[in-house]
């Protein structure tokens, strides 16, 4: 009998010994987990790249931050746009340098930033992928652990009813107590996770109504005001037309073009150019193409002083003025001298699609030696359009209506566009320019004579 209780003895030591053994195991593969949790994580925070506000231009050094396109936690893609600079000149896009996941935004919007300035941290990778890579792990850890349970099986019914005891008590606090079942739910209730979420997501909800309230909220006879920071272009405009009335002696000359030829030769032809060049056929490139022979006759139109020096120039680059809803821009028709009807049109175009969806770069609006506004597109029917420094003077399209006028003695009914030209008197003298705005006229009326003038 003694030795049966010796070997009992001995037997159930064994088995505790075994427990401790595979209860320490356990702890080990727990705490080497943790370890390696916190080595992933560590190891991600070190990758994390800082990217800085790019350089913009050599007369651009800051900028307006005007909004954020991806936020922290978002995935962003390489070459992916991440936010955006307003400048005095154009707006500036910062695009991610790889693909990744943002982790950091190092300024606010409406913040003014500066070239070099650090701007956001991307962690590189797969973004949204790899920040799912540690919890799979997690999550299939305790399913390895499960069958070294079975030898227990007094344990396993411990620890399924101590887990229902702790739901039970974290489930009784939470209705006098929301904020505390929040913090707990996270932890051993998934699903109250999306409780949360459902709690969070009203709030845009209640900002988007605050911020629709005003419109509709306008009673007749009230006298609110509402106050807009300029934006940084809208800045630049106003400050470039009062440089140019304080600096410039602007005058202005009129004229009035019989547009009855150009509308026949437009009729005739805009289909087949359509067809063929898909572009529209305008009164745009006409009018572009009177104004380089023009400028061609009459070469100091075409110049600029700086300094005390007076520059001549050989080519024409035409800044169209573009409306936009940021303001007015003047991209510039490069070497027009060289172009046809078609080939202006086109550029034209090109440039009017980059200036309405804010693509335009600082090249595309540089330099220009010559303006055309055409305000008749709104309706304009005078105006004397302001000289977009240091260029010599700018040319004004009004809008088209028909007018009584007197031809070969009989008054007749025809389409008028009165053009303006204003010019700085310190280059141009009025013989020259009433010259040069009565040659662009000539040209429109009988658009034949541009074929037949020389290059």
């Amino acid at each position: 009998m003694l030795s049966k209780r010796v070997i009992a003895a001995a037997r159930s030591r064994a088995l505790y010994a075994n427990k401790q053994s595979v209860s320490m195991s356990k702890g080990w593969k727990a705490a080497s987990s943790q370890l390696q949790r916190s080595q992933f994580h560590s190891s991600r925070l070190l990758k994390a790249e800082t990217v800085k506000v790019p350089q913009m231009a050599e007369s651009i050094s800051e900028g307006t931050l005007r909004s954020w396109s991806k936020q922290v936690g978002d995935s962003v893609e390489a070459d992916e746009e991440v936010a955006t600079i307003e400048t005095d000149k154009i707006d500036v896009t910062v695009n991610a340098p790889k693909a990744g996941k943002i982790v950091e935004l190092l300024a606010n919007e409406e913040d003014t930033v500066s070239v070099g300035q650090d701007l956001f941290k991307i962690e590189p990778g797969e973004g949204g992928q790899s920040s799912s890579a540690p919890q799979e792990q997690s999550n299939e850890e305790p399913k390895q652990e499960e069958p070294q349970k079975e030898d227990t099986p007094k344990k396993e019914t411990e620890d399924k009813e101590e887990p229902k005891d702790q739901q039970v008590e974290k489930k009784m606090p939470e209705p006098p107590s929301p904020s505390q079942g929040d913090k707990q739910a996270p932890s051993n209730q998934p699903g109250a996770q999306g409780a949360g979420a459902k709690k969070e997501a009203p709030k845009p909800k209640k900002e988007a109504k605050e911020e629709s309230k005003p419109s509709p909220a306008r009673v007749p006879g009230t006298r609110n005001e509402t106050r807009v920071k300029m934006t940084r272009m809208r800045q630049r405009i106003s400050e470039r037309l009062k440089e140019s009335q304080n600096a410039a002696a602007s005058l202005t000359t009129f004229n009035e073009i019989d547009m009855s030829s150009l509308m026949e030769m437009r009729k005739k032809f805009k289909d087949e150019v359509l067809k063929e060049h898909d572009v529209k056929l305008g009164f745009m490139s006409a009018f572009a193409r009177a104004s380089v022979l023009a400028l061609q006759e009459i070469p100091t139109a075409n110049a600029s002083i700086e300094g005390d020096e007076i520059v001549y120039r050989d080519y024409v680059d035409l800044s169209v003025a573009v409306a936009t809803p940021k303001g007015l821009v003047t991209p510039v028709v490069r070497n027009a001298e060289g172009m046809g009807f078609v080939d202006i049109e086109k550029e034209i175009a090109a440039l009017g699609k980059k200036a309405r969806d804010g693509k335009l770069t600082l090249e595309d609006m540089a330099g220009g030696s010559f303006t055309i506004s055409n305000g008749g597109v709104f309706g304009s029917l005078y105006g004397t359009p302001i000289i977009n420094l240091p260029q010599a003077a700018v040319l004004g399209m009004h809008a088209i209506k028909e007018k009584p006028v007197v031809v070969n003695g009989q008054i007749v009914i025809r389409p008028i566009m009165v053009v303006a030209l204003t010019y700085d008197h310190r280059l141009l003298d009025g013989r020259e320019a009433v010259t040069f705005l009565v040659k662009v006229r000539d040209y429109i009326e009988d658009p034949r004579k541009m074929l037949l003038a020389g290059h």
